[in-house]
């Protein structure tokens, strides 16, 4: 396809945040993700899938655990089982090899990422916590109700509420993209990208690190 592009990316685990200093000694907050090493599973060509991209495994799971068509898929690969599969598409697909491994070295420091991962959940909550409501006022007249929507629609006209009206309810666990993050370091020896503030998800939660859809090549 002619809207295909060279798109690098890795699976990798949330480790958690700290702080470094850059080199005018400020003060850099960063993430420390565990990103690889991934191994290519499967490899799309536009003569036979129509399209070009990989599909790369992370995390070690046991064989007892994976159903036979995903055995068959990994003996197929040569690998051992994974427990995480995500598909890149990319024009470059074809420059890889099934086992391939593919690690922190992919990326380099001051390039620029988007990162997916799943939010924290944050259980029911409210309309002030979720939605950013400001709540009724604080004031005399108002009975012990300050953290409510207010009004949710009419009465007779139309007798219901409309389908997507924010409302209280589960908070957290979505599948969230923070784009344009610059990576500050790649330490290749212990597999760690270090990417300038905060991203998506808690400590130990899988994340997804690509070439930025804005600003990539």
């Amino acid at each position: 396809m002619k809207n295909e592009r060279n798109v690098k990316g890795l699976l990798g685990t949330k480790l958690g945040m700290t702080q470094l200093w850059d080199a005018n000694n400020k003060v850099v907050p960063v993430t420390v993700i565990e990103a690889g090493p991934c191994v290519v599973t499967q490899v799309r060509t536009p003569e036979k899938d129509g399209y070009s991209a990989i599909q790369l495994g992370f995390g070690a799971i046991k064989a007892k655990k994976v159903n036979q068509p995903a055995a068959g898929h990994f003996e197929k690969a040569g690998v051992t089982p994974r427990r995480h599969l995500v598909e890149l598409r990319t024009s470059t697909a074809s420059e890889f090899t099934l086992g391939q491994e593919v690690a922190a070295d992919t990326f380099e420091a001051a390039e620029i990422v988007d990162v997916t991962g799943v939010s924290k959940g944050k259980g029911t909550a409210g309309v002030m916590k979720r939605h950013g409501f400001h709540g009724l006022r604080a004031s005399h007249g108002v009975h012990r109700k300050h953290r409510s929507p207010g009004s949710i629609g009419q009465c007779s006209t139309p007798s219901r509420i409309f389908p997507g009206l924010k409302m209280a309810g589960r908070m957290g666990v979505e599948k969230i993209t923070v784009q344009n993050l610059t990576i500050h370091a790649v330490d290749t020896e212990r597999n760690l990208i270090l990417v300038k503030g905060s991203i998506p998800g808690p400590k130990g939660s899988l994340v997804v690190i690509r070439t930025s859809a804005k600003k990539g090549s």
